[in-house]
């Protein structure tokens, strides 16, 4: 009982930490909205590198949903949305912030910096095989609704923040906590994840392309609780992207999987390679 008392008072506290910033990175959202579009039509493609990883590495799925927009109306490459969803970690970049801000500022900073040089060698890889992208799209336009905070608060803070994201966001939270306190008491939990660190972090990586935030959660609490390296937290934030997948998955299934074909061998190879050198 104490155990499930101690789970239950993380849980919310980290829920609302997430929501309150959620609500920061909707309204920062909501007030640039557009801004990006005539920043993006001038200038040189590695702008489209930088701008596109730097929203995919804001914490939450607002910055995947803008750039499959932009993508969807040709305003980034498919590098550069690749190099995005790679930025990103979904929901669960608030959770690490909560949990462990040091380290998950120093991983986002390293992700963005991935995110650029991966969205360049994407394009690369797809102009030398003349892959052609976006072939089965939908051009939709984004209409704004109308304004007012009764709107705002209506349709992004209830309906978009509390009612689509914390209530699952808590449910994830608690299940994933309540998983490794209980495995910590009945399993030889260190054992295991010493003995089977590589494993792990392979099956971070799978469990990566399932395009919803919750599963990667596992693995979140496994790292703040010293179970697993940072390698394995690290591959499965590189090929996990939250729910960013899913708008793309509407527009088109065969660029969505080429996405994350790519992001999984990025990860692969990017985790590897931190883990031999024993982080």
């Amino acid at each position: 009982m104490e155990i499930f008392i101690n789970v239950l008072q993380e849980s919310v506290k980290v829920t609302l930490f997430v929501m309150i910033m959620m609500i920061a990175v909707d309204f920062i959202n909501v007030k640039t909205k557009g801004k990006l579009e005539s920043i993006l039509q001038t200038g040189r493609k590695w702008k489209q590198y930088f701008i596109a990883s730097l929203l995919g590495a804001a914490p939450g799925c607002l910055g995947s949903f803008a750039g499959v927009s932009l993508y969807i109306h040709g305003m980034i490459s498919f590098g550069a949305l690749t190099g995005l969803m790679l930025a990103t970690a979904g929901d669960e970049q608030f959770i690490m912030l909560a949990m462990f801000p040091e380290t998950a500022l120093i991983m986002f900073g390293i992700l963005f910096l991935l995110g650029i040089i991966a969205g360049y060698f994407t394009d690369h890889i797809v102009k030398r095989f003349k892959i052609k992208t976006c072939t089965d799209c939908e051009f939709k336009q984004y209409h704004p609704g109308e304004e007012g905070y009764k709107h705002y608060f209506k349709d992004h803070i209830w309906k978009h923040i509390i009612k689509g994201h914390l209530v699952k966001t808590f449910l994830w939270t608690f299940g994933a906590l309540l998983v490794v306190e209980f495995g910590m008491i009945f399993v030889d939990l260190k054992s295991i994840t010493s003995d089977y660190t590589f494993l792990l972090l392979i099956l971070g990586a799978l469990i990566g392309i399932i395009p919803e935030s919750g599963p990667h959660l596992i693995f979140v609490m496994l790292f703040a609780k010293g179970l697993v390296p940072f390698s394995v937290l690290f591959t499965s934030s590189i090929v996990q992207d939250g729910h960013g997948m899913l708008p793309m998955l509407s527009y088109s299934v065969k660029d969505s999987l080429r996405i994350k074909i790519f992001n999984l061998v990025f990860g692969l190879t990017a985790g590897a390679i931190i883990y031999l050198l024993g982080f």
